[in-house]
């Protein structure tokens, strides 16, 4: 007859189970009894002070007597324990102001044995009977620890540590992976990490294995799609992480033999190209890099463009629910505004960088016009800072002007008159029926 055991799982979700029935049925919910017993059982070898129990319990809650208040507590926890069908017995014990779990029900907590098997595998000099370890690890942990409740401190404390195990863990299971050359586990590692540590780099993992097993394609696509779930969700650019595993997969690419028109076919540019080239910051970093290799002989003059989005008040948006419909229009301005040729990335969520092949700072001037023309809008509150270097930093020095224009008509703008606005303006918009440019920047040789 198998043992029955009260079940506790803390890791992505908390449930509690006995003899294959929750303690909560469908919703767990915030109650005391949830939190009582999810500090006892997981401190139930060295048991919880009376103090420390009821300050968890009531916070700063005036109760009348804490010490009554908890005993009513433990009283209603035992009616529900009996009611989902544990033995009569004094579950819950004070013994010299410590409050313990009777150890005669016994308990299989998932963070207890986490903490069990990441020991083991501490001392653990076999290999294969670690790896073994590692994913028995995988296979509890599911999630954070007690994420709903992670606004205590103890519990705050907890999920913290055991992060840094499992991350641990993962690292450590893929130096073994890699060792046995096992990279369709690997992958597989790869994939969990990334699900239950979103926005840790772990796809990198997967890229690896993938790049070792030969499907190269793959590895690219799965790296553009998590650049940019990076930034749409959080705004992030690619990691160092992300991208020595892109550079690796440069270095380690090795088609089959072909012909260079078959070559060549594949080169070239799906459908007819619309506007500037948009693409990702890997991308534009090296086409950046190869272009600055390419100035001494081609004596060509290239700018690189920085576009910000910017409130009424000329501070740079950084969040917000119009930032991204703001984003998408001005990115829309931009690649309509500028050649075939320029190239264009989305390098925050309210910046662009453009570079400017082969043009002049007075083109760069009538770009950021033609720009400010497609994105502002009657009575729109924001603008478009721009900030423009040349691409190769020569010695002299630069002289920095500042102008501010204010221009009473409204129409002034909307009639496309920009006769009476500095050329090289920063940023305009319209606020309280005027139009109006801020912070114009410009650079010129002493």
């Amino acid at each position: 007859m198998r043992e029955k055991l009260l079940q506790v799982k803390t890791f992505g979700s908390f449930s509690m189970m006995y003899d294959g029935k929750s303690l909560f049925g469908r919703k767990v919910g915030e109650t005391q009894f949830a939190s009582m017993m999810q500090i006892l059982i997981h401190e139930r070898n060295k048991g919880v002070s009376r103090d420390r129990l009821e300050q968890e319990l009531f916070g700063e809650r005036e109760v009348e007597n804490v010490h009554h208040a908890l005993q009513s507590v433990i009283y209603n926890a035992k009616k529900r324990l009996e009611k989902a069908g544990l033995p009569d017995v004094n579950y819950i014990e004070i013994r010299n102001g410590v409050v313990y779990w009777n150890n005669e029900i016994k308990v299989q907590e998932d963070a207890t044995e986490f903490d069990q098997i990441y020991n083991k595998i501490k001392h653990e000099k076999n290999p294969d009977k670690k790896i073994k370890d590692l994913e028995r690890i995988f296979e509890i942990y599911t999630g954070e620890f007690l994420v709903k409740r992670q606004s205590v401190i103890w519990v705050a404390i907890e999920a913290r540590r055991y992060e840094d195990m499992f991350r641990e863990c993962v690292e450590e299971a893929a130096g073994l992976y890699r060792e046995k050359q096992n990279y369709t586990q690997l992958e597989h590692l790869g994939v969990y990490a990334s699900n239950i540590e979103p926005f840790s780099d772990w796809e990198a993992l997967i890229m690896e294995a993938m790049v070792a097993l030969g499907r190269y394609e793959e590895a690219t696509d799965l790296y553009a799609d998590t650049a940019e779930r990076y930034f749409e969700e959080r705004g992030l650019k690619p990691s160092k992480r992300l991208l020595d595993s892109l550079n690796q997969l440069g270095n380690q690419v090795m088609h089959s033999y072909d012909v260079l028109d078959n070559i060549q076919h594949n080169l070239e540019e799906k459908g007819i190209p619309q506007g500037a080239y948009l693409c990702s910051y890997p991308t534009f970093r090296g086409i950046y890099h190869h272009l600055v290799r390419m100035l001494e002989r081609s004596g060509q003059s290239i700018y690189l463009m920085l576009c910000t989005i910017v409130d009424s008040k000329g501070r740079p948006m950084k969040e917000g629910a119009m930032l991204e419909g703001l984003a998408k229009r001005l990115e829309e301005s931009i690649c309509t505004s500028i050649r075939n040729s320029d190239v264009v990335n989305h390098y925050s969520k309210g910046q662009y960088l453009v570079l400017l092949i082969n043009t002049t700072r007075e083109d760069c001037a009538v770009i950021q016009k033609r720009i400010n023309y497609k994105f502002l809008t009657d009575r729109q509150r924001t603008g478009v800072r721009y900030y423009v270097n040349s691409v190769v930093y020569e010695k002299d020095l630069y002289m920095k002007r500042t102008f501010k224009i204010t221009l009473e008509d409204p129409s002034f703008f909307l009639q496309k008159n920009y006769s009476a606005v500095e050329k090289n303006y920063s940023a305009c918009g319209t606020q309280a029926g005027k139009f109006f440019c801020y912070n114009i920047t410009t650079y010129s040789n002493i």
